[in-house]
């Protein structure tokens, strides 16, 4: 088992934005993950004009809530053009993909769902 990072203190009983928490940069993607617990992950990522994250899946399902700009998410080859403020949820198992046809942050929450080999 991966050992789970501790909550920014600086983030704990204190407002903040999501925006705000990563900064674009050139030719890249950031990412900070703002809560890593077993049961789930929360991480924000900006994304520049370009970039993307290929084609994969997971275990679980996943939210992603746009909070700066538009994004694409494919899943199983459909194109979703979401803008800010705008959610869709990634299923379990099923293969998805990320990119910027413009500069875009998102929200990626993952919970992890208790197998029935766990029970």
């Amino acid at each position: 088992m991966k050992e789970k990072k501790p909550i920014d203190p600086r983030l704990l009983a204190n407002p903040f934005t999501y925006s705000d928490l990563v900064q674009y940069q050139d030719g890249s993607i950031v990412s900070r993950t703002i809560i890593d617990k077993e049961e789930g992950t929360i991480t924000v990522f900006a994304f520049d004009l370009g970039q993307r994250l290929s084609t994969h899946s997971a275990p679980f399902d996943a939210l992603v809530e746009i909070v700066d700009g538009k994004g694409v998410i494919n899943i199983e080859g459909k194109d979703f053009h979401l803008g800010k403020g705008e959610q869709i949820i990634m299923p379990a198992n099923k293969a998805h993909s990320v990119r910027a046809e413009e500069r875009f942050k998102m929200v990626l929450v993952m919970i992890r769902s208790i197998q029935p080999q766990d029970r």
